[in-house]
């Protein structure tokens, strides 16, 4: 049993395909009179459009509820005005019981963000009680036994930077400040959960910059300490944060992209801001996160991103700008084409989008399988399995007893819990994701394995 076990990986690497490296998600905000029911808007996104994660400014529980059993992947958040509360451990428990584990794991609830720009937008009483409410948090969530599932982080605006210009130049604002946010990496090292920051080329641009913040082609700004030369204003903000970070001694956390966004409409006279531009914007956006060209300082690399805003909301304050960023009007028609729908011949991704970047599109009809990676640890293998099972899922034939329980390992129970639910929701790309641990193959892992006769049963499911 113990050599069959270890032959596993082996064949399974014969029919590997690249796996997902990169997620585009949305944020779903709410500050409208004229929004469609939550339910509306998760078949949507789940059934039309290729959105794989979701980002929500509370935890509306008519939200959570309605992505229930999508598997579209969830970030919640805590309010700026419950920090201060949430540094009681007893509070963070009491919240986590009332607000997240009623609704796991019928809803993939992957990440509980604090507040939103705490650091630039609320007064230090909050600022410095941050990282307690994060750490106090997590430990409420260790006690839920959901620290595995869910990671807790805070995105934060680019005025927590002194300098970005040049991107060599990068350094978080000193004094009290570094100190909190250099607290605050070692929590998320600690806890493997990302530094998520909304850089908005939107916010920094000029007329004479418009191209360089449009991912345009231009001449583009040479970096004369690293002798870098960029050409997008988006690669120069994010370098410019991994720069402040790498000084801090945590160039190893990863980066989220929390918000980024283009508005379709401005106050008049503003230069670049239309449906054509915000169309522009999110198209070459999206082609460059996923393209896993990375940035001048982090080459080879995808970002987790989150597009400003899923619908347009009526009732924001300031500029026409603040209520026009979203990618859908209220009653669910696209405000323009970002290649984000799905079925419909004038959505299709980009054409250099490259799908084996994990842009999530239909199978092509023939036979597909969903297999972990080689790559993937058992005890995200074991997460896929909780989750698939938590479902709801037939999962009695890997239990003891069951004719899948043999050979008794993490990886072989995982391969048949990931591809049931591949199968049984539509054997689309987006369906092998589980994580970025999943990989589809069109071979039937499951043919010529007559080596290896202790193995076949594990594949009835796939036949």
């Amino acid at each position: 049993m113990e050599k069959t076990v270890t032959l596993l990986p082996l064949f399974l690497m014969l029919f590997l395909i690249k796996g997902i490296e990169g997620s585009i998600g949305v944020n779903y905000g709410t500050v409208a009179d004229n929004l469609p029911p939550p339910s509306q808007v998760a078949r949507f996104l789940l059934d039309s459009t290729i959105l794989n994660r979701v980002k929500l400014y509370d935890t509306n529980p008519e939200i959570l509820q309605a992505f229930a059993h999508t598997g579209i992947a969830i970030i919640v958040a805590v309010p700026n005005n419950l920090i201060l509360n949430l540094a009681n451990l007893k509070f963070s428990q009491q919240w986590v019981k009332t607000n997240i584990a009623p609704h796991i794991p019928a809803t993939n609830i992957v990440r509980i963000v604090v507040g939103n720009e705490v650091i630039s937008t609320t007064d230090n009483s909050v600022v410095s009680i941050l990282v307690p409410a994060m750490q106090a948090l997590h430990a409420a969530l260790v006690g839920e036994d959901l620290d595995r599932r869910i990671k807790v982080s805070t995105p934060h605006s680019l005025g927590i930077l002194s300098s970005s210009s040049p991107p060599s130049s990068g350094r978080f604002k000193q004094g009290n400040i570094a100190h909190l946010i250099k607290q605050l990496l070692g929590f998320l090292r600690a806890t493997d959960s990302p530094f998520m920051i909304n850089p908005y080329p939107f916010f920094g641009y000029s007329g004479d910059t418009l191209n360089y913040a449009m991912f345009r082609p231009n001449s583009g700004v040479f970096d004369e300490i690293s002798h870098k030369n960029y050409t997008n204003m988006l690669d120069a903000q994010l370098d410019a944060t991994y720069t402040a970070m790498k000084q801090l001694g945590f160039s190893d956390v990863e980066i989220v992209i929390a918000e980024t966004g283009w508005p379709s409409k401005g106050d008049p006279g503003q230069i670049g801001v239309d449906i054509n531009s915000a169309r522009e914007f999110n198209v070459n956006l999206i082609k460059h996160v996923m393209s896993g060209l990375g940035t001048p300082l982090m080459p080879n690399k995808t970002f987790e991103t989150y597009i400003f805003a899923l619908f347009n909301e009526d009732l924001k304050p300031g500029a026409t700008s603040e209520r026009n960023f979203g990618l859908f009007r209220p009653d669910m028609t696209p405000v323009y084409n970002a290649g984000i729908l799905r079925h419909t011949d004038g959505s299709k991704p980009p054409a250099n989008w490259n799908p084996d970047r994990g842009v999530p599109v239909t199978s092509n009809g023939g036979k597909t399988w969903c297999i972990p990676t080689t790559g993937a640890s058992e005890e995200v293998l074991q997460m896929n399995i909780d989750y698939v099972c938590g479902l709801g899922f037939d999962c009695e034939p890997i239990k003891k007893g069951g004719r899948c329980f043999y050979p008794d390992s993490v990886r072989a129970h995982a391969t048949y819990a990931m591809n049931v639910y591949y199968q049984a929701t539509g054997r689309h790309v987006y369906d092998c994701d589980f994580r970025r641990t999943g990989a589809i193959t069109s071979s039937n892992p499951g043919m010529n394995l007559s080596t290896y006769s202790t193995y076949i049963y594990i594949y009835i499911i796939l036949v």
